[in-house]
C-alpha cells in the first residue's frame, strides 16, 4: 500500500481533510513544518527498563495487533486549564481517533515523545451532538471556537490547506475533558483524582509565556495561524458550554462512599 493512499485513507481525518490533503502539493506535504523539538521531561519512579523487559516489548509491538490505537490518525496540539482555577494551565497533546462525522475520542499526552506522560482523555462532539445533551451535562463541556479562531489549536506537520480544512469541521464542535495526571503539579507522579479542564475562550486568558514556548518549540506563529483561520465561519455557541464563565463551574472532589453489593 503506497504512503499516499495510507494517508489519506486508513489514516484520513475526514472527506473534507483527505481532499484538501490530495490538492496539496507534495512538496508542501514534505516540509510544511519541522516536528517539535524534544524537552527534557520529569522521569517517573522506578529503575530503568531492563534488556529482558525491552525484548519483550519490542517482541509484544510486533505481534500483536493493536487496532485502537492504530485507528489514531489526528495529532492535535493545544491547552487546558483546570476548570476551577484558570491559572492552572497546561500543553495538552491530542491523538485522536474519528469514530464518525460526529465524535472524536482523543487521548493527551505531555508531549509527542516516547517518554511523554499520560495526561488525560477528551471527548469531541458536533454542535449537533452536543445541543441533544441535558442541561447538567452540557456544564462539563467547552467550546472549540476560540481555540480554532485564535490560532491556538494546531495540527503539526499538516499543509496550510489541510490544516484549514480539518480547523473549519473543528470549529463548532464541543469537549469534554478529564486530565488524570495533575501534571502542573506533580510531574512525578500522578496524585490524586482527574480533574475537569475546559478550553479558552478569549484574548489574554492563556499564559503569554506557555504559547510563546509552544510557538519556538514548534517552529510555528500563533499570529499567522489566526490569520489563516480569519474566513472560518462561525456560528453561535450553544448555552450550556463553557460553564466556567460564570463564576461557578463543575469539579471532582474525593469523598469516602460505602461499598455496594460488598463480597469479601
Amino acid at each position: 500500500m503506497s504512503f499516499l493512499h495510507n494517508l489519506t485513507c486508513r489514516r484520513c481525518f475526514n472527506r473534507t481533510f483527505a481532499t484538501a490533503l490530495v490538492a496539496t502539493p507534495l512538496a508542501a506535504l514534505a516540509g510544511r513544518r519541522a516536528s517539535a523539538a524534544d524537552r527534557k521531561l520529569s522521569p517517573v519512579p522506578g529503575s530503568p527498563n531492563s534488556v529482558r523487559s525491552q525484548v519483550l516489548d519490542k517482541a509484544a509491538d510486533v505481534l500483536q495487533v493493536k487496532k485502537p490505537i492504530d485507528a489514531m490518525s489526528e495529532y492535535l496540539n493545544g491547552f487546558h486549564f483546570y476548570a476551577d482555577d484558570m491559572g492552572r494551565q497546561v500543553e495538552a497533546n491530542h491523538f485522536c481517533t474519528h469514530l464518525n462525522e460526529d465524535f472524536h475520542q482523543c487521548v493527551i499526552y505531555e508531549a509527542n515523545q516516547t517518554d511523554a506522560k499520560l495526561l488525560g482523555i477528551e471527548y469531541i462532539v458536533s454542535e449537533r451532538i452536543f445541543k441533544t445533551l441535558p442541561e447538567e451535562e452540557k456544564k462539563l463541556w467547552h467550546s472549540h471556537q476560540y481555540e480554532v479562531k485564535s490560532g491556538m489549536l494546531v495540527a503539526p506537520n499538516v499543509p496550510d490547506l489541510g490544516e484549514h480544512a480539518f480547523m473549519a469541521d473543528l470549529v463548532t464542535t464541543y469537549g469534554k475533558t478529564w486530565h488524570t495526571w495533575q501534571i502542573d503539579r506533580n510531574p512525578d507522579f500522578p496524585f490524586g483524582i482527574p480533574q475537569l479542564m475546559m478550553g479558552f475562550t478569549g484574548d489574554g486568558q492563556i499564559r503569554q509565556s506557555l504559547l510563546d514556548d509552544r510557538d519556538r518549540r514548534f517552529d510555528i506563529s500563533t499570529q499567522s495561524e489566526r490569520r489563516n483561520r480569519a474566513d472560518i465561519p462561525l456560528s453561535d455557541i450553544v448555552p450550556g458550554a463553557n460553564a466556567w464563565q460564570g463564576g461557578k463551574t463543575m469539579q471532582l472532589q474525593l469523598v469516602e462512599m460505602p461499598v455496594k453489593n460488598l463480597r469479601t
